[in-house]
């Protein structure tokens, strides 16, 4: 009975399950399922696995770059973004396990933003700093867009911190939410406090996805900007770990 799952550490605004479980029940998987495995601490992966034997899973804030040490091999992309959020689980005859990462976030948020770009979009501020920015990261590279992090920690070169964030948005007219700030439940959340000099030629993009429209796109649609949350870049991502975990093994 293969078995899948969400690893992270809050999941209560997480979709993945009701996905992936009826997309096993249209493919005729009855025998397939998917669960959401809350914790506060990732622990030793292999430990997790003797409780919940896994055939694969996926992994989210905050362990997508905690996991990577606990890998035995990582794909190209997951490689050089330094973040996984897809794991496939191979068992050996003897029972031992070879853990190989993925980076699904990347390819499914460059695909989802490519159609919502225009010729003026060639700087980003990309507001976060941990896995899933850095998956947003390699994907603008790929499309040719200059970005910089926004940090509450801003030394590093590539970063600037929130306060000075403001400014570079005259120019920087793709703004793009990697952090959980808004984040079901805490709707009321903004990682954006400048609404004010966002325009018509923005594009803020929302990696969350539950709620629908954050606070973060609902103050920047009133000021004219394109938006786009989340749920295009999950299905997306979700497809091509669903490859994965059901790919033939090598």
């Amino acid at each position: 009975m293969p078995h899948f799952g969400l690893i992270g550490r809050r999941l209560a605004h997480s979709y993945s399950k009701v996905y992936f479980e009826e997309k096993f029940r249209a493919l005729g998987l009855q025998d397939c399922h998917y669960d959401l495995y809350e914790t506060e601490n990732i622990g030793t992966i292999r430990d997790f696995l003797k409780r919940h034997p896994l055939d694969g899973f996926n992994v989210t804030i905050p362990y997508k770059e905690a996991i990577v040490p606990q890998l035995d091999d990582m794909d190209p992309v997951a490689r050089e973004i330094g973040a996984v959020n897809v794991v496939k689980v191979r068992r050996a005859a003897d029972a031992s396990l070879c853990l190989v990462g993925y980076n699904t976030d990347a390819p499914a948020f460059r695909d989802s933003l490519l159609p919502l770009l225009q010729q003026w979009h060639r700087e980003a501020l990309i507001l976060g700093t941990g896995g899933a920015a850095k998956a947003v990261a390699w994907a603008l590279r790929r499309c040719g867009v200059a970005y910089r992090f926004v940090s509450r920690s801003p030394e590093g070169q590539g970063r600037m911190g929130y306060a000075d964030a403001w400014r570079a948005a005259r120019q920087a007219l793709l703004i793009v939410n990697a952090t959980p700030v808004g984040m079901y439940p805490d709707v009321g959340d903004t990682p954006w406090q400048h609404p004010e000099v966002l325009t018509a030629k923005h594009l803020c993009y929302d990696l969350i996805y539950n709620p629908s429209a954050t606070r973060f796109l609902r103050e920047a649609a009133l000021q004219g900007a394109t938006v786009q949350n989340g749920l295009d870049m999950l299905h997306r991502q979700a497809d091509l770990a669903f490859d994965i975990f059901f790919a033939p093994k090598p």
